[in-house]
């Protein structure tokens, strides 16, 4: 399969029979390299309901006939405007045709602001835990640094993990990089910092001081093979 990084936590899997995408925050993203009004997806993941986040998720899967996975409140949002949904809850996992997903904590919030300003909330944060042919891909959303990060590394064999450092919104550099001793991916690549200028960091540098694994700072529609 083929993991590619778009900006921000934007991620896309393709396998030989689908295209993932995860938070595919596009619009309004000027570090996505991504058409918003082209993409192909067959499955699109969520971690939570910030609007950096959800981003295009309506018309990409509208316009696709795309399965939306979702925390269950963020589920329900989404199928509440017709779209196909998949509700799901933290720990708990399931198997679908194109690999199974598991939802892991991520301390941090989660709602959807209307264009009209009106706050929806769409419940619990998420991390996911993806495994596709025989690999597991760790993205931890957005999230501070919590103890059961190590247990989530002591019980998954987990080949790829996107970790945020932008800080202020997530964790910073530091704490990550204590999340990538605890999480033990063979390949470790930070996400989620440069948007803004509140979270701007230096992506290279947190890659070369990661010690468990290999750290990889991707850059915008870099890609790589598991």
């Amino acid at each position: 399969m083929k993991v590619s990084y778009h900006g921000q936590s934007v991620v896309r899997v393709e396998t030989a029979d689908h295209t993932i995408l995860i938070d595919p925050f596009i619009s309004g993203n000027e570090l996505c390299d991504l058409d918003a009004d082209s993409i192909k997806a067959d499955v699109i993941l969520l971690t939570h309901g910030h609007n950096d986040h959800v981003g295009d998720t309506f018309d990409i899967a509208k316009r696709n006939d795309a399965l939306v996975v979702a925390p269950n409140e963020l589920a329900n949002y989404f199928g509440g405007k017709g779209l196909n949904t998949h509700p799901m809850h933290i720990g708990g996992a399931h198997e679908f045709d194109f690999g199974k997903v598991k939802l892991t904590q991520a301390f941090h919030g989660s709602s959807y602001t209307e264009e009209d300003g009106s706050i929806i909330y769409t419940g619990m944060p998420a991390g996911i835990l993806l495994t596709v042919e025989g690999k597991t891909i760790y993205h931890a959303g957005d999230t501070a640094l919590f103890s059961d990060l190590k247990l989530i590394g002591d019980m998954n064999d987990i080949e790829l993990v996107f970790l945020p450092i932008g800080d202020n919104f997530t964790m910073g550099p530091e704490d990550a990089l204590v999340a990538a001793d605890w999480v033990k991916a063979n390949t470790v690549v930070p996400m989620h910092y440069n948007t803004f200028p509140v979270i701007e960091q230096d992506p290279d540098d947190f890659a070369a001081k990661v010690k468990t694994g290999k750290g990889l700072a991707m850059k915008i529609g870099d890609s790589i093979e598991l």
